[in-house]
């Protein structure tokens, strides 16, 4: 009985004001970051392209938003270490409310590609600093249980997404994901600054280690890639699996139509429950990676049922996506993992970009699954593709640090 006492405070601790904002900022980030996909098609439409120009430029386009994600990754990054968490969290969440609004005004293909990469920069920003800054405010033991809400309350930015869109033109989308980030803006002014980042720059004079030495020092390089395989599924299931579902289908002989756009749906609506077990799972099992081997496990064996499970129906497919949105549900979980890994001096720049790297590593396994598909077929590229990312995450976890309940307030050498 005494254990559970004195345990109770300490979980309600969780629900602080940082971790409310960040949560409500992961939500609009995902929400900004997936409208692109969703309104890609009526919007190029609108904008008078023909079908053959709306897959190929709206393809340009999307490749356009991945380099914002991917240069933004870093430059956050960087800044967050130098500046501060709180300063990328302002800075990000401005850049790409301003530019999602403006997005809602643009009848010019060039500008819209434009903004797109500014908003993919903004975005960049606010994942990995808000981790990182819960990670560093949060009692050790409770890191676990503050990244299931963060990654809850935000990838259900997804589904809001999907309805904003069906309920909704695609402009007024724009405008509701852009209003919803500056009303978020305001509430963040409430937000403090890590106390381990304020000591952290104190003792080194406000000079951070250079964050190019995250690929000169080979024994911090290996850690940085470690950090980035453990996710490799996860954007896998996403960027092939969910976003060509309705090829995944079509192979597997559903009679029935199949829209990929619902099977990003049911996707994400298996991530936002996966990762909110996930966090609880890390603390019930006091193992940061025991709970990811254990999600990975699961995540396998959806892969399995989905391209030798034999499903015939529509509605078993959906149900299939949804455990594999649950099993890959340990997004928050890897991040706050990498947090964990590297000292302050270089945390934000690490988690910030690792966050990122991985959502882009889909321009690496989609034009692979691409390229094996006229010879092989739909189910077995996206099974070779799936046993190589599962394959390099395996042997990534297996040389990991484990830093569950780890102390966070220490500097890079």
């Amino acid at each position: 009985m005494h254990s559970v006492t004195s345990t109770q405070p300490k979980i309600s601790a969780v629900f602080t004001i940082p971790v409310i904002v960040v949560s409500l900022g992961y939500f609009v980030d995902v929400y900004d970051l997936l409208l692109f996909n969703i309104v890609r098609v009526p919007s190029l439409k609108d904008l008078g392209l023909s079908e053959e120009e709306i897959s190929r430029i709206g393809a340009n386009i999307y490749n356009w938003q991945q380099a914002g994600l991917l240069i933004g990754g870093f430059l956050w990054g960087i800044l967050g270490d130098k500046l501060g968490r709180r300063s990328v969290l302002f800075g990000s969440i401005l850049t790409y409310s301003l530019s999602n609004i403006a997005c809602g005004f643009t009848n010019n293909i060039e500008i819209y590609s434009l903004l797109r990469f500014i908003a993919g920069f903004g975005l960049a920003g606010e994942l990995g600093a808000g981790i990182t800054l819960i990670a560093e405010i949060l009692p050790k033991e409770l890191r676990g249980y503050g990244a299931s809400v963060v990654a809850s309350v935000g990838l259900a930015g997804a589904i809001a997404a999907f309805f904003a869109v069906k309920l909704t033109d695609w402009r007024t989308a724009y405008f509701i994901g852009g209003g919803m980030g500056l009303v978020l803006l305001v509430l963040r002014f409430n937000v403090l600054e890590s106390t381990v980042f304020n000591k952290s720059l104190e003792n080194r004079g406000s000079r951070p280690i250079p964050w190019w030495s995250i690929f000169t020092k080979w024994s911090r390089f290996v850690r940085y890639i470690r950090c980035m395989g453990i996710g490799l599924p996860t954007y896998m299931v996403i960027g092939i699996y969910s976003t060509f579902g309705n090829e995944f289908a079509k192979a597997l002989g559903i009679a029935e139509e199949v829209p990929a756009g619902s099977c990003v749906l049911y996707t994400y609506i298996g991530v936002v429950t996966g990762d909110f077990f996930s966090g609880i799972l890390s603390q019930w099992l006091h193992s940061r990676r025991k709970a990811i081997l254990l999600m990975m496990t699961m995540t396998f064996a959806g892969v399995i049922w989905l391209i030798y499970g034999g499903i015939s129906l529509a509605t078993t497919l959906y149900i299939c996506y949804t455990w594999l949105g649950f099993s890959i549900g340990y997004i928050a979980m890897f991040l706050t993992t990498t947090a964990e890994q590297f000292g302050t001096n270089l945390r934000a720049t690490v988690t910030t970009s690792v966050a990122n790297n991985v959502r882009a590593t889909v321009l690496l396994t989609l034009p692979l699954f691409q390229f094996l598909k006229p010879e092989l077929g739909v189910l077995q590229s996206g099974a070779l593709v799936g046993a190589l990312c599962f394959a390099l995450a395996l042997l990534a976890l297996s040389k990991m640090e484990e830093t569950y309940g780890k102390e966070l307030d220490y500097e890079e050498s």
